[in-house]
C-alpha cells in the first residue's frame, strides 16, 4: 500500500521469514555458522533457542539455503504430535514411501533411507521448528533417531530450535541421555541498540530506490525502546509506523508520529 509512496521496490518490514532479509548480526551469524558447521561435519545433535520473534525461523530459512548441495533436508514446523505420527512426517519430508506400520518398522524404513543417503556419501539433516511443544515421549523418540549411526559418523544430524522452555523441558532427569548429545546450544539473545538500528537500514536498503532516510534519530530510539532488540517486534512497529506515515503524507517518521503510532500499539501502552 505505501511502498510507492516511499519509492520501495516492496514492503521492507513483512513478518514472513525471508532469507532475503536475514540480517548478519554478530549472534545471528554465530548461530547460523553453528549449524552449517555442525551438520556439515556430522556432529549430531544442535539446539538453538530464543525468545519469540528472536530470528530462528529465519536463521532456519537462510540454513536450508546455504546447506551443501548434498545434504538432504527435513523441516518439521508440526511439533503437537505423538512419536509415531513425528516419525511419519520425518518420512514425508525425506519424500520416503512407505506403508502403515509399526513405530519400529517405520524407524528401520529410516535407517535404510540413511545408510543408502550414506553410500551416495549424502548428508541428512532434520530440522525441527517449535520443538519446545514436543513432550518428553517424543523428544527420547528423537533420541532413538539420534542412534542411528555408523561406528565412524552419525546417518542424520538433528537440529530443534524452540522458545526457552524447550531448555527447561530438556533439564528434565528423564532426558538425560538426549541432553548428553547435544554437541551446540546457542541461544539467541536480542539485538543491541546499535544492532536494532543497522537492523532497520538493512532492510530499508534492501527494498528503498532512493536511499532515503525514513526515520530520524528520535524514531529509531523509540523502536528501540518499544521493541527491546527483538527483530519481529521491530518489523511490526516500523511497518505501522511507514503505513501511518503514508495515511498522513509524513515523509520521514519523527519521534511524534512514532510515539502516536506505539500508543495505538495493542502490545505498548507508551
Amino acid at each position: 500500500m505505501y511502498e510507492n509512496y516511499y519509492g520501495l521496490k516492496e514492503k521492507p518490514f513483512n513478518m514472513t521469514p525471508d532469507p532475503k532479509f536475514f540480517f548478519a548480526s554478530v549472534k545471528h551469524n554465530e548461530a547460523l555458522d553453528s549449524l552449517i558447521y555442525a551438520i556439515g561435519e556430522r556432529k549430531g545433535f544442535v539446539v538453538i533457542t530464543g525468545e519469540i520473534g528472536a530470528g530462528k525461523t529465519t536463521i532456519c530459512r537462510t540454513l536450508l539455503n546455504k546447506l551443501a548441495s548434498k545434504t538432504k533436508t527435513a523441516l518439521i514446523t508440526n511439533t503437537f504430535v505423538n512419536a509415531k505420527e513425528l516419525l511419519m512426517n520425518i518420512l514425508d519430508e525425506f519424500d520416503i514411501e512407505y506403508k502403515p506400520a509399526s513405530k519400529g518398522r517405520l524407524l528401520a524404513i529410516l535407517n535404510n533411507f540413511l545408510i543408502e543417503q550414506l553410500s551416495r556419501n549424502a548428508n541428512v539433516a532434520l530440522i525441527i521448528d517449535e520443538a519446545q511443544n514436543l513432550t518428553p515421549a517424543v523428544l527420547e523418540e528423537i533420541r532413538m533417531i539420534s542412534n542411528l549411526e555408523t561406528e565412524r559418523e552419525k546417518l542424520i544430524q538433528i537440529v530443534l530450535m524452540g522458545q526457552p522452555q524447550l531448555i527447561k523441558k530438556l533439564t528434565l532427569p528423564r532426558l538425560e541421555q538426549l541432553r548428553q548429545r547435544i554437541i551446540v546450544h546457542y541461544h539467541l539473545n536480542p539485538l543491541n541498540k546499535e544492532e536494532t538500528f543497522d537492523y532497520i537500514k538493512h532492510r530499508l536498503k534492501l527494498t528503498s530506490n532512493n536511499g532515503a532516510d525514513f526515520f530520524t534519530d528520535e524514531a529509531l530510539e523509540l523502536i528501540y525502546q518499544f521493541s527491546r532488540g527483538t527483530p519481529r517486534l521491530v518489523n511490526l512497529i516500523c511497518d505501522s509506523a511507514l503505513l501511518s506515515g503514508y495515511a498522513q503524507d509524513i515523509k520521514q517518521i519523527d519521534d511524534s508520529l512514532m510515539k502516536e503510532v506505539i500508543s495505538e500499539s495493542p502490545l505498548y501502552n507508551f
